[in-house]
Protein backbone atom coordinates (compact mmCIF):
# COMPACT_ATOMS: atom_id res chain seq x y z
CA UNK A 1 0.00 0.00 0.00
CA UNK A 2 1.44 3.45 -0.93
CA UNK A 3 2.68 5.73 1.76
CA UNK A 4 0.29 8.67 2.09
CA UNK A 5 -2.69 9.94 4.19
CA UNK A 6 -5.08 7.16 4.39
CA UNK A 7 -9.35 8.82 3.62
CA UNK A 8 -11.76 8.15 6.04
CA UNK A 9 -14.08 5.67 5.33
CA UNK A 10 -17.22 7.00 3.77
CA UNK A 11 -15.61 9.65 2.16
CA UNK A 12 -15.83 9.85 -1.65
CA UNK A 13 -12.14 11.07 -3.48
CA UNK A 14 -13.77 14.57 -3.78
CA UNK A 15 -14.04 15.40 -0.04
CA UNK A 16 -17.64 15.40 0.16
CA UNK A 17 -19.23 13.41 3.29
CA UNK A 18 -21.44 10.67 1.62
CA UNK A 19 -24.75 10.66 3.76
CA UNK A 20 -25.17 7.45 4.58
CA UNK A 21 -28.86 5.47 5.64
CA UNK A 22 -28.24 4.48 8.98
CA UNK A 23 -30.83 1.78 10.70
CA UNK A 24 -33.18 3.04 12.77
CA UNK A 25 -32.59 6.81 11.47
CA UNK A 26 -35.37 8.91 9.91
CA UNK A 27 -34.94 10.79 7.05
CA UNK A 28 -35.03 14.82 6.58
CA UNK A 29 -37.71 15.74 3.88
CA UNK A 30 -37.16 17.85 0.38
CA UNK A 31 -37.69 21.24 1.01
CA UNK A 32 -41.30 23.11 -0.75
CA UNK A 33 -41.52 25.30 -3.04
CA UNK A 34 -43.48 28.50 -2.54
CA UNK A 35 -45.67 30.02 -5.30
CA UNK A 36 -46.22 33.76 -4.72
CA UNK A 37 -50.19 35.22 -6.25
CA UNK A 38 -51.39 38.58 -5.94
CA UNK A 39 -53.93 39.32 -3.41
CA UNK A 40 -57.58 40.35 -4.85
CA UNK A 41 -59.46 42.20 -2.88
CA UNK A 42 -62.93 40.50 -2.75
CA UNK A 43 -65.78 42.89 -4.69
CA UNK A 44 -67.77 45.26 -2.15
CA UNK A 45 -70.97 47.02 -3.72
CA UNK A 46 -70.84 50.67 -2.36
CA UNK A 47 -74.91 51.81 -2.98
CA UNK A 48 -73.98 54.98 -3.72
CA UNK A 49 -72.20 54.31 -6.40
CA UNK A 50 -74.67 52.11 -7.58
CA UNK A 51 -77.61 54.72 -7.38
CA UNK A 52 -74.89 57.01 -9.52
CA UNK A 53 -74.79 55.06 -12.11
CA UNK A 54 -78.30 54.52 -13.04
CA UNK A 55 -78.96 57.98 -12.62
CA UNK A 56 -76.01 58.48 -15.21
CA UNK A 57 -78.24 55.80 -17.57
CA UNK A 58 -80.91 57.68 -17.01
CA UNK A 59 -79.59 61.22 -18.22
CA UNK A 60 -77.79 59.97 -20.86
CA UNK A 61 -80.79 58.34 -21.84
CA UNK A 62 -83.19 61.43 -21.57
CA UNK A 63 -80.55 63.40 -23.36
CA UNK A 64 -80.73 61.05 -26.88
CA UNK A 65 -84.49 61.13 -26.47
CA UNK A 66 -84.63 64.76 -26.27
CA UNK A 67 -82.14 65.39 -29.70
CA UNK A 68 -84.35 62.69 -31.80
CA UNK A 69 -87.86 64.08 -30.66
CA UNK A 70 -89.42 67.16 -31.65
CA UNK A 71 -90.23 69.98 -29.32
CA UNK A 72 -93.48 71.37 -29.29
CA UNK A 73 -93.64 74.72 -27.72
CA UNK A 74 -97.29 76.68 -27.10
CA UNK A 75 -97.66 80.41 -27.06
CA UNK A 76 -100.40 82.55 -25.47
CA UNK A 77 -102.16 84.55 -27.76
CA UNK A 78 -102.00 88.48 -26.38
CA UNK A 79 -103.43 91.70 -27.74
CA UNK A 80 -101.27 93.87 -28.95
CA UNK A 81 -99.71 95.93 -32.40
CA UNK A 82 -96.86 96.02 -34.83
CA UNK A 83 -93.96 98.55 -34.25
CA UNK A 84 -93.53 98.84 -38.38
CA UNK A 85 -90.44 101.01 -39.65
CA UNK A 86 -93.03 103.60 -41.54
CA UNK A 87 -89.72 105.57 -42.90
CA UNK A 88 -89.08 105.65 -46.47
CA UNK A 89 -86.40 107.33 -49.07
CA UNK A 90 -88.68 108.25 -52.12
CA UNK A 91 -87.53 110.24 -55.26
CA UNK A 92 -88.98 113.56 -55.56
CA UNK A 93 -90.93 114.05 -58.84
CA UNK A 94 -92.12 117.76 -60.42
CA UNK A 95 -93.11 119.57 -63.20
CA UNK A 96 -89.28 120.48 -64.57
CA UNK A 97 -88.23 122.92 -67.47
CA UNK A 98 -84.54 122.95 -68.14
CA UNK A 99 -83.71 126.39 -69.61
CA UNK A 100 -80.75 126.89 -71.65
CA UNK A 101 -78.48 129.89 -72.66
CA UNK A 102 -79.11 131.16 -75.46
CA UNK A 103 -75.44 133.12 -75.78
CA UNK A 104 -71.83 132.02 -74.60
CA UNK A 105 -70.25 133.82 -71.89
CA UNK A 106 -70.27 134.45 -68.09
CA UNK A 107 -73.19 134.05 -66.34
CA UNK A 108 -74.67 136.04 -63.39
CA UNK A 109 -77.36 135.01 -61.44
CA UNK A 110 -79.87 137.71 -59.66
CA UNK A 111 -82.95 135.63 -58.64
CA UNK A 112 -82.17 133.40 -56.18
CA UNK A 113 -82.10 129.46 -55.52
CA UNK A 114 -86.11 128.30 -54.69
CA UNK A 115 -87.68 131.94 -55.08
CA UNK A 116 -90.66 132.07 -57.39
CA UNK A 117 -90.53 134.37 -60.58
CA UNK A 118 -93.08 135.94 -62.76
CA UNK A 119 -93.45 135.37 -65.96
CA UNK A 120 -90.63 137.75 -68.16
CA UNK A 121 -89.12 138.67 -64.32
CA UNK A 122 -84.65 138.76 -64.80
CA UNK A 123 -83.40 135.59 -63.64
CA UNK A 124 -79.37 136.29 -65.17
CA UNK A 125 -77.34 137.89 -67.40
CA UNK A 126 -74.44 136.72 -69.68
CA UNK A 127 -71.62 138.97 -69.91
CA UNK A 128 -69.73 137.85 -73.44
CA UNK A 129 -66.87 139.68 -72.68
CA UNK A 130 -66.41 138.57 -69.54
CA UNK A 131 -64.96 142.61 -68.12
CA UNK A 132 -68.17 142.97 -66.49
CA UNK A 133 -66.87 142.32 -63.14
CA UNK A 134 -63.69 144.16 -63.33
CA UNK A 135 -65.37 146.98 -64.37
CA UNK A 136 -68.24 146.65 -61.39
CA UNK A 137 -64.93 146.15 -58.56
CA UNK A 138 -63.84 149.74 -59.98
CA UNK A 139 -67.13 151.07 -59.21
CA UNK A 140 -67.56 152.62 -55.48
CA UNK A 141 -70.41 150.44 -54.28
CA UNK A 142 -69.84 151.27 -50.29
CA UNK A 143 -70.94 148.62 -47.79
CA UNK A 144 -73.39 146.30 -48.35
CA UNK A 145 -76.22 144.38 -45.43
CA UNK A 146 -78.24 142.20 -45.55
CA UNK A 147 -82.46 142.04 -44.90
CA UNK A 148 -84.22 140.76 -42.60
CA UNK A 149 -85.41 138.34 -45.27
CA UNK A 150 -82.22 137.65 -46.32
CA UNK A 151 -81.01 136.71 -43.18
CA UNK A 152 -83.86 134.39 -42.64
CA UNK A 153 -83.12 132.31 -45.56
CA UNK A 154 -79.93 131.68 -44.72
CA UNK A 155 -80.84 130.66 -41.42
CA UNK A 156 -83.57 127.93 -42.98
CA UNK A 157 -80.81 126.85 -45.49
CA UNK A 158 -78.59 126.24 -42.54
CA UNK A 159 -81.38 124.43 -39.93
CA UNK A 160 -82.65 122.27 -43.24
CA UNK A 161 -79.27 121.19 -43.98
CA UNK A 162 -78.56 120.60 -39.92
CA UNK A 163 -82.07 118.11 -39.67
CA UNK A 164 -81.70 116.21 -42.87
CA UNK A 165 -77.68 115.39 -42.82
CA UNK A 166 -76.94 111.99 -43.14
CA UNK A 167 -73.35 110.81 -42.46
CA UNK A 168 -73.94 107.67 -45.19
CA UNK A 169 -74.85 110.48 -47.82
CA UNK A 170 -71.93 112.94 -46.75
CA UNK A 171 -72.13 114.07 -50.51
CA UNK A 172 -75.15 116.39 -49.64
CA UNK A 173 -72.81 118.52 -47.64
CA UNK A 174 -70.73 119.54 -50.84
CA UNK A 175 -74.04 120.29 -52.01
CA UNK A 176 -74.98 122.45 -48.80
CA UNK A 177 -71.44 124.72 -49.22
CA UNK A 178 -72.35 125.06 -53.35
CA UNK A 179 -75.69 126.41 -52.41
CA UNK A 180 -74.33 128.45 -49.74
CA UNK A 181 -71.75 130.05 -52.40
CA UNK A 182 -74.47 130.69 -54.93
CA UNK A 183 -76.72 132.19 -52.79
CA UNK A 184 -74.16 134.95 -51.85
CA UNK A 185 -72.88 135.11 -55.05
CA UNK A 186 -76.52 136.19 -56.14
CA UNK A 187 -77.43 138.23 -53.30
CA UNK A 188 -74.22 140.39 -53.90
CA UNK A 189 -75.63 139.87 -57.89
CA UNK A 190 -78.62 141.67 -56.88
CA UNK A 191 -76.89 145.17 -54.84
CA UNK A 192 -74.82 145.10 -58.16
CA UNK A 193 -77.49 145.13 -60.89
CA UNK A 194 -78.25 149.13 -60.66
CA UNK A 195 -74.41 149.24 -60.79
CA UNK A 196 -74.80 147.16 -64.58
CA UNK A 197 -77.29 149.83 -65.50
CA UNK A 198 -75.38 152.71 -64.79
CA UNK A 199 -72.52 150.61 -67.21
CA UNK A 200 -75.25 150.65 -69.60
CA UNK A 201 -75.88 147.35 -72.02
CA UNK A 202 -72.60 147.88 -74.42
CA UNK A 203 -70.59 150.00 -72.20
CA UNK A 204 -66.95 149.77 -72.28
CA UNK A 205 -67.24 146.92 -75.56
CA UNK A 206 -69.23 144.76 -73.18
CA UNK A 207 -71.66 142.93 -74.61
CA UNK A 208 -74.52 142.02 -71.84
CA UNK A 209 -77.35 139.92 -72.83
CA UNK A 210 -80.47 139.78 -70.21
CA UNK A 211 -82.68 136.58 -69.85
CA UNK A 212 -86.34 136.75 -68.45
CA UNK A 213 -88.16 133.95 -67.23
CA UNK A 214 -90.17 132.17 -69.90
CA UNK A 215 -93.09 131.47 -67.40
CA UNK A 216 -94.02 131.82 -63.60
CA UNK A 217 -92.22 128.94 -61.42
CA UNK A 218 -89.76 128.33 -58.99
CA UNK A 219 -85.83 128.71 -60.02
CA UNK A 220 -83.20 126.12 -59.37
CA UNK A 221 -79.61 125.66 -59.98
CA UNK A 222 -79.01 122.10 -60.60
CA UNK A 223 -79.82 119.24 -63.15
CA UNK A 224 -79.49 115.44 -62.79
CA UNK A 225 -81.32 114.11 -65.54
CA UNK A 226 -84.43 112.90 -63.63
CA UNK A 227 -86.56 116.35 -64.86
CA UNK A 228 -88.94 114.78 -67.65
CA UNK A 229 -89.22 111.26 -64.99
CA UNK A 230 -92.45 110.14 -64.81
CA UNK A 231 -94.00 107.75 -61.63
CA UNK A 232 -94.64 104.61 -64.26
CA UNK A 233 -90.83 105.34 -65.24
CA UNK A 234 -89.42 104.79 -61.63
CA UNK A 235 -87.21 101.35 -61.11
CA UNK A 236 -85.40 100.20 -58.25
CA UNK A 237 -82.22 101.39 -60.05
CA UNK A 238 -83.46 104.81 -59.37
CA UNK A 239 -81.95 104.71 -55.32
CA UNK A 240 -78.76 103.45 -56.69
CA UNK A 241 -77.29 107.11 -55.29
CA UNK A 242 -73.67 105.55 -55.84
CA UNK A 243 -74.10 106.60 -59.26
CA UNK A 244 -76.35 109.73 -59.19
CA UNK A 245 -75.42 112.71 -60.43
CA UNK A 246 -76.05 116.41 -59.43
CA UNK A 247 -74.91 118.93 -61.66
CA UNK A 248 -74.66 122.70 -59.87
CA UNK A 249 -75.06 125.68 -61.44
CA UNK A 250 -72.08 128.18 -60.36
CA UNK A 251 -72.43 132.04 -60.67
CA UNK A 252 -69.51 134.01 -62.69
CA UNK A 253 -69.18 131.00 -64.44
CA UNK A 254 -68.20 130.55 -68.15
CA UNK A 255 -71.25 128.63 -70.47
CA UNK A 256 -71.59 127.96 -74.04
CA UNK A 257 -74.59 128.56 -75.85
CA UNK A 258 -76.75 125.37 -75.07
CA UNK A 259 -76.19 124.74 -71.76
CA UNK A 260 -78.05 124.14 -69.14
CA UNK A 261 -78.38 127.66 -66.90
CA UNK A 262 -81.49 127.22 -64.42
CA UNK A 263 -84.70 125.14 -63.95
CA UNK A 264 -87.81 126.18 -63.76
CA UNK A 265 -90.97 124.16 -61.59
CA UNK A 266 -93.85 125.70 -62.82
CA UNK A 267 -96.65 123.55 -61.08
CA UNK A 268 -96.71 123.42 -57.55
CA UNK A 269 -98.29 119.94 -57.63
CA UNK A 270 -95.67 117.32 -56.86
CA UNK A 271 -95.15 113.89 -55.64
CA UNK A 272 -92.66 111.54 -54.10
CA UNK A 273 -92.83 107.43 -54.99
CA UNK A 274 -91.62 105.31 -52.52
CA UNK A 275 -90.61 101.53 -52.61
CA UNK A 276 -92.98 98.70 -50.74
CA UNK A 277 -94.32 95.48 -50.73
CA UNK A 278 -97.39 94.69 -52.35
CA UNK A 279 -99.76 93.79 -49.16
CA UNK A 280 -98.75 97.08 -47.52
CA UNK A 281 -99.28 99.05 -50.39
CA UNK A 282 -102.61 97.92 -51.08
CA UNK A 283 -103.50 98.80 -47.55
CA UNK A 284 -102.14 102.04 -47.97
CA UNK A 285 -103.94 102.60 -51.40
CA UNK A 286 -107.21 101.98 -49.55
CA UNK A 287 -106.72 105.04 -46.74
CA UNK A 288 -106.71 107.08 -49.91
CA UNK A 289 -104.71 110.25 -47.82
CA UNK A 290 -101.96 109.84 -45.59
CA UNK A 291 -99.94 112.43 -43.59
CA UNK A 292 -96.74 112.47 -44.51
CA UNK A 293 -93.79 113.89 -41.99
CA UNK A 294 -90.81 115.22 -43.98
CA UNK A 295 -87.39 114.28 -41.81
CA UNK A 296 -85.33 116.92 -43.58
CA UNK A 297 -87.55 119.89 -41.65
CA UNK A 298 -90.32 118.11 -40.31
CA UNK A 299 -92.95 119.67 -42.26
CA UNK A 300 -96.06 117.33 -42.15
CA UNK A 301 -98.54 117.36 -45.31
CA UNK A 302 -101.35 114.67 -46.69
CA UNK A 303 -100.93 112.74 -49.52
CA UNK A 304 -102.53 111.14 -52.19
CA UNK A 305 -101.92 107.55 -52.72
CA UNK A 306 -101.33 105.37 -56.07
CA UNK A 307 -100.27 101.98 -55.81
CA UNK A 308 -97.94 101.46 -58.97
CA UNK A 309 -96.53 98.16 -60.67
CA UNK A 310 -93.53 99.41 -62.97
CA UNK A 311 -91.94 97.52 -65.80
CA UNK A 312 -89.31 96.30 -62.94
CA UNK A 313 -92.25 94.61 -61.34
CA UNK A 314 -91.66 96.05 -58.10
CA UNK A 315 -94.49 97.87 -56.22
CA UNK A 316 -94.02 101.91 -55.38
CA UNK A 317 -96.49 104.00 -53.75
CA UNK A 318 -97.14 107.74 -55.65
CA UNK A 319 -97.61 110.25 -52.45
CA UNK A 320 -99.35 113.17 -54.36
CA UNK A 321 -99.35 116.83 -52.68
CA UNK A 322 -100.69 120.03 -53.57
CA UNK A 323 -98.50 122.23 -51.15
CA UNK A 324 -94.88 122.36 -49.81
CA UNK A 325 -93.14 122.14 -53.35
CA UNK A 326 -91.02 125.28 -52.49
CA UNK A 327 -89.72 123.80 -49.40
CA UNK A 328 -88.20 120.90 -51.33
CA UNK A 329 -87.23 122.29 -54.79
CA UNK A 330 -83.28 121.61 -54.36
CA UNK A 331 -84.08 118.01 -53.33
CA UNK A 332 -84.20 114.69 -55.42
CA UNK A 333 -84.50 112.10 -52.91
CA UNK A 334 -86.14 112.38 -49.63
CA UNK A 335 -86.80 110.69 -46.42
CA UNK A 336 -90.26 110.46 -45.18
CA UNK A 337 -92.17 109.18 -42.45
CA UNK A 338 -95.78 107.56 -43.02
CA UNK A 339 -97.91 108.92 -40.01
CA UNK A 340 -100.51 105.86 -40.00
CA UNK A 341 -102.40 104.11 -37.33
CA UNK A 342 -101.19 100.76 -36.35
CA UNK A 343 -103.40 97.45 -37.38
CA UNK A 344 -104.21 96.32 -33.20
CA UNK A 345 -105.80 93.11 -32.82
CA UNK A 346 -104.13 89.84 -31.51
CA UNK A 347 -100.65 89.27 -31.98
CA UNK A 348 -98.71 85.81 -33.02
CA UNK A 349 -95.68 84.78 -34.33
CA UNK A 350 -95.17 84.28 -38.08
CA UNK A 351 -93.58 80.75 -37.15
CA UNK A 352 -96.96 80.00 -36.56
CA UNK A 353 -98.88 80.53 -39.58
CA UNK A 354 -99.04 77.20 -41.50
CA UNK A 355 -101.64 76.97 -44.87
CA UNK A 356 -104.23 74.07 -44.58
CA UNK A 357 -106.41 72.54 -47.65
CA UNK A 358 -110.04 71.99 -47.40
CA UNK A 359 -113.17 71.15 -49.20
CA UNK A 360 -115.44 73.48 -49.96
CA UNK A 361 -119.10 72.37 -49.40
CA UNK A 362 -122.23 75.07 -50.59
CA UNK A 363 -124.18 76.14 -47.76
CA UNK A 364 -127.39 74.00 -48.13
CA UNK A 365 -125.82 70.74 -47.91
CA UNK A 366 -123.90 71.31 -44.67
CA UNK A 367 -126.93 70.74 -41.37
CA UNK A 368 -126.44 73.11 -38.62
CA UNK A 369 -126.56 71.42 -35.42
CA UNK A 370 -126.56 67.64 -34.32
CA UNK A 371 -126.06 65.35 -31.58
CA UNK A 372 -123.50 67.12 -30.11
CA UNK A 373 -124.61 70.82 -31.29
CA UNK A 374 -122.28 70.34 -34.10
CA UNK A 375 -122.68 70.65 -37.70
CA UNK A 376 -123.21 67.47 -39.78
CA UNK A 377 -123.15 66.25 -43.83
CA UNK A 378 -125.48 63.63 -45.30
CA UNK A 379 -123.00 61.16 -47.17
CA UNK A 380 -124.14 58.29 -49.37
CA UNK A 381 -122.95 54.91 -48.65
CA UNK A 382 -122.93 51.35 -50.26
CA UNK A 383 -124.58 48.63 -47.83
CA UNK A 384 -123.52 45.25 -47.75
CA UNK A 385 -126.11 43.99 -50.35
CA UNK A 386 -125.28 46.69 -52.67
CA UNK A 387 -127.84 49.22 -51.98
CA UNK A 388 -127.44 53.01 -51.51
CA UNK A 389 -128.36 54.48 -48.41
CA UNK A 390 -127.01 57.50 -46.24
CA UNK A 391 -125.60 58.33 -42.90
CA UNK A 392 -125.47 61.45 -40.84
CA UNK A 393 -121.55 62.53 -40.52
CA UNK A 394 -120.95 65.42 -37.96
CA UNK A 395 -118.22 67.53 -38.89
CA UNK A 396 -116.28 70.74 -37.68
CA UNK A 397 -116.71 73.72 -39.76
CA UNK A 398 -113.08 75.66 -40.05
CA UNK A 399 -114.41 78.70 -42.41
CA UNK A 400 -117.79 80.09 -44.09
CA UNK A 401 -117.35 82.47 -47.30
CA UNK A 402 -120.27 85.01 -46.99
CA UNK A 403 -119.46 86.39 -51.07
CA UNK A 404 -119.81 82.52 -52.02
CA UNK A 405 -121.84 80.72 -49.26
CA UNK A 406 -119.61 78.32 -48.78
CA UNK A 407 -118.37 76.06 -45.92
CA UNK A 408 -114.60 74.92 -45.39
CA UNK A 409 -114.72 71.01 -44.21
CA UNK A 410 -111.51 68.95 -43.11
CA UNK A 411 -110.34 67.40 -46.17
CA UNK A 412 -109.62 64.36 -44.10
CA UNK A 413 -112.66 63.44 -43.61
CA UNK A 414 -114.01 63.45 -46.58
CA UNK A 415 -112.93 62.03 -49.53
CA UNK A 416 -112.57 63.28 -53.58
CA UNK A 417 -115.68 61.92 -55.47
CA UNK A 418 -117.92 61.52 -52.50
CA UNK A 419 -121.67 62.52 -52.73
CA UNK A 420 -123.83 64.36 -50.12
CA UNK A 421 -127.63 64.56 -50.18
CA UNK A 422 -129.38 67.63 -49.67
CA UNK A 423 -131.91 68.15 -46.11
CA UNK A 424 -135.27 66.83 -46.96
CA UNK A 425 -134.08 66.45 -51.00
CA UNK A 426 -132.55 64.07 -53.38
CA UNK A 427 -130.43 66.11 -54.87
CA UNK A 428 -126.81 65.13 -54.92
CA UNK A 429 -123.35 67.28 -54.60
CA UNK A 430 -120.31 66.22 -55.64
CA UNK A 431 -117.15 66.63 -53.11
CA UNK A 432 -114.08 68.00 -55.71
CA UNK A 433 -113.56 71.52 -54.85
CA UNK A 434 -110.54 72.27 -52.79
CA UNK A 435 -109.57 75.99 -51.14
CA UNK A 436 -106.75 76.39 -48.86
CA UNK A 437 -106.74 78.52 -45.37
CA UNK A 438 -104.13 80.44 -43.56
CA UNK A 439 -103.99 79.42 -39.56
CA UNK A 440 -102.41 78.17 -36.81
CA UNK A 441 -102.48 75.30 -34.50
CA UNK A 442 -104.60 75.80 -31.37
CA UNK A 443 -103.81 73.41 -27.97
CA UNK A 444 -106.24 74.32 -25.80
CA UNK A 445 -108.01 70.76 -26.63
CA UNK A 446 -104.59 68.99 -25.76
CA UNK A 447 -104.32 68.25 -29.45
CA UNK A 448 -103.37 70.21 -32.67
CA UNK A 449 -106.11 71.91 -33.82
CA UNK A 450 -106.61 73.82 -36.73
CA UNK A 451 -108.27 77.45 -36.69
CA UNK A 452 -108.07 79.90 -39.43
CA UNK A 453 -106.95 83.80 -39.47
CA UNK A 454 -107.13 86.51 -41.14
CA UNK A 455 -104.40 89.02 -41.39
CA UNK A 456 -104.09 92.69 -40.59
CA UNK A 457 -100.62 93.58 -40.71
CA UNK A 458 -97.13 91.85 -40.56
CA UNK A 459 -93.87 92.02 -39.84
CA UNK A 460 -90.50 89.82 -40.22
CA UNK A 461 -91.50 88.11 -36.83
CA UNK A 462 -95.25 89.23 -35.62
CA UNK A 463 -98.42 89.18 -37.26
CA UNK A 464 -101.72 91.13 -36.26
CA UNK A 465 -105.09 89.00 -36.86
CA UNK A 466 -108.59 90.00 -36.81
CA UNK A 467 -110.11 89.13 -32.90
CA UNK A 468 -112.84 87.34 -32.33
CA UNK A 469 -113.81 85.85 -35.44
CA UNK A 470 -116.36 82.83 -35.33
CA UNK A 471 -114.36 80.34 -36.52
CA UNK A 472 -110.55 82.16 -34.94
CA UNK A 473 -108.78 82.28 -32.32
CA UNK A 474 -109.31 84.56 -29.03
CA UNK A 475 -107.09 86.38 -26.32
CA UNK A 476 -105.54 83.97 -24.30
CA UNK A 477 -105.90 80.55 -26.65
CA UNK A 478 -102.62 78.68 -26.76
CA UNK A 479 -101.27 77.81 -30.05
CA UNK A 480 -98.17 76.25 -31.44
CA UNK A 481 -95.10 78.01 -31.83
CA UNK A 482 -93.47 76.66 -34.49
CA UNK A 483 -96.12 74.87 -37.22
CA UNK A 484 -93.85 72.82 -38.29
CA UNK A 485 -93.19 70.81 -35.31
CA UNK A 486 -96.72 69.15 -35.35
CA UNK A 487 -99.20 67.44 -37.67
CA UNK A 488 -102.90 67.83 -37.61
CA UNK A 489 -104.78 66.69 -34.57
CA UNK A 490 -101.56 65.38 -33.01
CA UNK A 491 -102.27 64.91 -29.54
CA UNK A 492 -99.92 67.71 -27.48
CA UNK A 493 -98.50 66.65 -23.81
CA UNK A 494 -99.72 69.43 -21.95
CA UNK A 495 -97.25 69.33 -19.13
CA UNK A 496 -94.09 69.41 -21.70
CA UNK A 497 -95.34 72.25 -23.68
CA UNK A 498 -93.95 75.70 -22.96
CA UNK A 499 -95.11 78.97 -23.11
CA UNK A 500 -93.50 81.25 -25.76
CA UNK A 501 -95.24 84.10 -24.86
Amino acid sequence: MAKGRRRKRGVPRNGTRRRQNVPGRKRAPAKKVTQIRKYRKPLNLNIGMLIFGVIFFYVVVCVIIYFQTSHIVRYEVQEGSLATDTVYRGVALRDETVVNAETAGYVSYYAREGERVAKNNLVYIVDETGRLNEELENLSLGENSLSDRELTDFRNEIVNFVHGFDPVQYGSTYDFKYSLKNTVLKLANTNMLQSVGDLGGTSGGNIINYSYAPDTGIVTYWTDGYETLTPKDVTADIWNEDEYEKKLMMGNSLVAAGDAVYKLSTNENWSIVIPVDAAKGARLQDEGFIKVRFLKNQYESWGETKLLTNADGNTYLQLTFTNSMVAFATDRFLDVELIVEDDTGLKIPVSSIVEKEFFLIPEEYVIPGGNNGGDSIMRQTVLEDGTLSSELLEVEVYYFDNETKEYYLDSSILDSGDSLYKLDSQEIFTVSKRATLIGVYNINKGYADFRQITILDQNDEYAIVEPNMKYGLSVYDYIVLNAESVNDNQFINQKTGQNGG
